[in-house]
């Protein structure tokens, strides 16, 4: 029984070591991953590398020649490609000898049977293929699910595709099976039920399998950052909606962020402040800018050209001397959010990267030419 509990215990904890997440860093001209304890997982020993994805990251000694390493540092697949795209469901795309195609985790060539005028990377178990004009998907067994028939497709987010069919925009399931016909001027993703879209000049909700327009609406930004109320325009003035398309803090906003802990930054006067969703101010308008909150309950404000972090009482909890550009230094990785994602914020002081925690305190003193997030 003893010997049966040793071996779930090392089980354990050998997954959870080889599976914990690692952030991209550059110190000193080379490449390599560190821990969320700030130790070096794989040293800085690469020309250059990319993201982990899947257990596997794309990394070269020369920049020219491109493998993947799994999450100790040995290669997995050998550099012996031109160019390289990170693994998805398994799959991933290559370039070799001027040819793209698919290979799998071992390096081997996979779905050689695949028609297709264009090589897509995948994206939660489908691929978009192309045949002329028109798209259409396989899954990750490279079989025909959606037949092209579509002038563009979206990868599927949240169980749907955004499609455009004779120019006008829907949704389809990775079926083929319309959840929205391709009916609209233009459409958001869909995001826990709710879902945008424009008709002609007007925009509004799908609700129930119709069109709900919002009166006076302008413009709407999707729910993907809260489901129950997101930010529209009118009249030149940002407010608020909920799910239901009813205006429940009227425009008098010049800009106006998603809502996160109960909060959201608005502009008034070219200054920034919080609301509640009573469209109360909580927080005094007084910054040059500020961001939405994480779920750590810290938001970045700036009052000049740095930024700091205050809580959900508007107190500077991390004083106001850093750079958080979103970006980092990945053209790989879009749309990385900024401030603290589960009580690491990636900041740049001065000119060097570094993690603070929720006390502002810097991750192992490490400092970095550049940093990624964790994956």
């Amino acid at each position: 029984m003893k010997l049966k509990c040793l071996l779930i215990v090392c089980l354990i904890t050998g997954f959870s070591g080889f599976a914990q997440e690692l952030a991209l860093a550059n110190q000193g001209g080379s490449y390599g991953y560190i821990t969320k304890t700030g130790d070096w997982q794989i040293n800085p020993q690469f020309k250059v590398a990319k993201n982990f994805s899947e257990d596997l990251a794309e990394a070269s000694n020369d920049g020219k020649t491109w493998g993947f390493i799994n999450r100790k540092g040995e290669w997995v697949i050998q550099p012996s490609f031109e160019k390289t795209k990170e693994f998805n469901s398994g799959i991933a795309v290559v370039l070799k000898d001027k040819e793209w195609f698919y290979i799998n985790t071992k390096g081997e060539r996979t779905l050689t049977n695949v028609s297709t005028e264009k090589f897509y990377d995948f994206n939660n178990g489908y691929a978009i293929i192309r045949k002329g004009d028109y798209v259409g998907f396989i899954n990750n067994k490279g079989e025909v699910v959606v037949t092209p028939k579509f002038t563009k497709a979206f990868n599927f987010e949240n169980g749907y595709s955004k499609v455009l069919e004779n120019g006008k925009w829907g949704l389809i399931d990775p079926s083929g099976n319309y959840l929205v016909k391709t009916e609209y001027d233009g459409i958001s993703n869909f995001y826990d039920g709710n879902i945008v879209a424009t008709l002609g000049e007007t925009h509004g909700l799908i609700i129930n399998n119709e069109f709900k327009i919002v009166s006076g609406a302008e413009k709407i930004w999707d729910f993907s950052n809260n489901s129950e109320y997101t930010y529209a325009e009118k009249g030149g003035k940002m407010g608020y909606i909920n799910s239901k398309g009813e205006w429940i803090i009227e425009p008098a906003y010049e800009k106006a962020r998603a809502f996160k802990n109960g909060l959201a930054p608005v502009m008034k006067d070219k200054t920034w402040g919080y609301i509640n969703p009573k469209g109360e101010v909580v927080i005094m308008f007084q910054y040059k800018d500020a961001e939405i909150f994480s779920e750590d309950g810290l938001a970045p404000v700036k009052s000049s050209k740095l930024w700091g972090f205050i809580n959900t009482e508007g107190q500077l909890v991390i004083e106001e001397k850093y750079d958080i550009t979103a970006g980092g230094f990945s053209i790989f990785q879009k749309n990385n959010p900024k401030g603290f994602i589960n009580g690491l914020a990636r900041v740049k002081e001065k000119k060097s990267w570094v993690y603070i925690n929720t006390k502002g305190d810097v991750l192992k003193n490490m400092q970095f030419d550049n940093l990624e997030l964790f994956q």
